[in-house]
């Protein structure tokens, strides 16, 4: 029997701690890390910030001019008046440090490889390996299903720390209303029925939260964290570190650094998924994660998707005779299938081109 060893990565926050320099499956391809490559750019302006309470309760004109502004120069935008507590957002990201600071055989515990070899995207370990030539990422994670709340495989949701399952509870039920809040005000700057972006979302409609880990990195220059992709999803909602940055956004060709700040701050990316349900008027922003040579950095993002059986596809009122449907029309599982397959190959940025008409 072939060895199939190469699909089963050792976790990156061990191999940190082992080696000197990151093997040889880390590291970029030659051209894509010279040259000060991954250093980034600064932001040619603050990131656009949100008062989500002006924005839902009061229709503030203002609030929605900033809110069109972001996301057709960006696709991202953070949000103030959100209606979380700092010391909430604190426990959140305390419960995930000291999740990923338990021993290796407790975090296994919730291990998404099923008798040890068959991967699953549930649990914590590492992205799916699919080939060889694969360039992994410097990074740990747990994944978890949030929505349907039915749908919840807890044999995945740590035990310990004891809180962390009742704040992720309570952090989701926070981040859901931030989303419909957020996608009423979309769909009212589309002229849309308010309700018309929330409805696409039925009782079948998945919400997944993913926490990453990302150790220090010796040669930050030729690793990333996570490779370039636009989300999947409608909408992310990031709780980003506040010590630590690493986030980039590209934008006209150039990779632009996030910075962090001294408080944790929700970011908020619409994805693919709304790209084409808005027939590419909002489109989903490209990013990456960058390593760092000294520093740890985690960070918690929730994924907002419609019903894998759903079928998405440009929104009929936002199509004219002069804006066709650039999009075709696909189940999202579907779709979900081929973004995968996109990031595994090193072409996660490419997904837009493979679905336009």
């Amino acid at each position: 029997m072939a060895d199939e060893s190469w699909r089963l990565p050792n976790s990156v926050q061990q191999l940190a701690a082992t080696v000197q320099e990151p093997p040889s499956r880390y590291l970029l391809r030659e051209h894509e890390g010279l040259d000060g490559h991954l250093a980034g750019a600064e932001l040619p302006e603050q990131i656009p910030t949100i008062d989500l309470g002006l924005l839902s309760a009061s229709n503030d004109a203002e609030e929605a001019t900033k809110l069109r502004s972001a996301l057709q120069s960006w696709g991202f935008f953070k949000v103030s008046n959100h209606g979380m507590e700092t010391s909430m957002l604190d426990s959140v990201m305390t419960a995930t440090r000291e999740f990923f600071h338990l021993p290796l055989e407790e975090k296994k515990k919730c291990s998404n490889l099923i008798d040890g070899k068959h991967f699953q995207v549930e649990g914590y370990g590492n992205d799916q390996v699919k080939t060889q030539d694969q360039i992994l990422d410097w990074s740990d994670r747990l994944h978890l299903r949030i929505e349907p709340e039915g749908g919840r495989n807890l044999a995945h949701w740590p035990t310990h720390p004891k809180s962390f399952r009742d704040d992720l509870h309570k952090y989701a039920l926070k981040c859901k209303r931030i989303k419909g809040d957020i996608l009423r005000a979309i769909a009212k700057l589309l002229e849309l029925d308010e309700d018309s972006l929330v409805n696409q979302f039925n009782s079948n409609a998945r919400t997944y939260s993913r926490f990453n880990y990302f150790p220090p990195c010796p040669r930050p220059d030729l690793v990333l964290g996570v490779k370039p992709h636009a989300d999947f999803s409608v909408l992310t909602v990031l709780l980003m570190d506040k010590d630590v940055a690493g986030l980039q956004y590209l934008r006209d060709g150039t990779w632009y650094n996030v910075p962090a700040v001294c408080n944790h701050t929700l970011l908020i990316n619409i994805g693919f998924a709304m790209e084409i349900m808005t027939n590419g008027i909002f489109t989903g922003p490209v990013h990456r994660v960058v390593t760092n040579a000294d520093k740890e950095r985690i960070s918690v993002a929730m994924f907002y998707g419609v019903d894998p059986d759903h079928e998405i596809g440009p929104i009929a009122h936002l199509l004219r005779d002069e804006q066709p449907a650039r999009y075709r029309k696909m189940k999202a599982k579907d779709l979900l299938v081929a973004q995968l397959d996109h990031f595994s190959q090193d072409r996660g940025a490419q997904i837009a081109d493979a679905c336009k008409i």
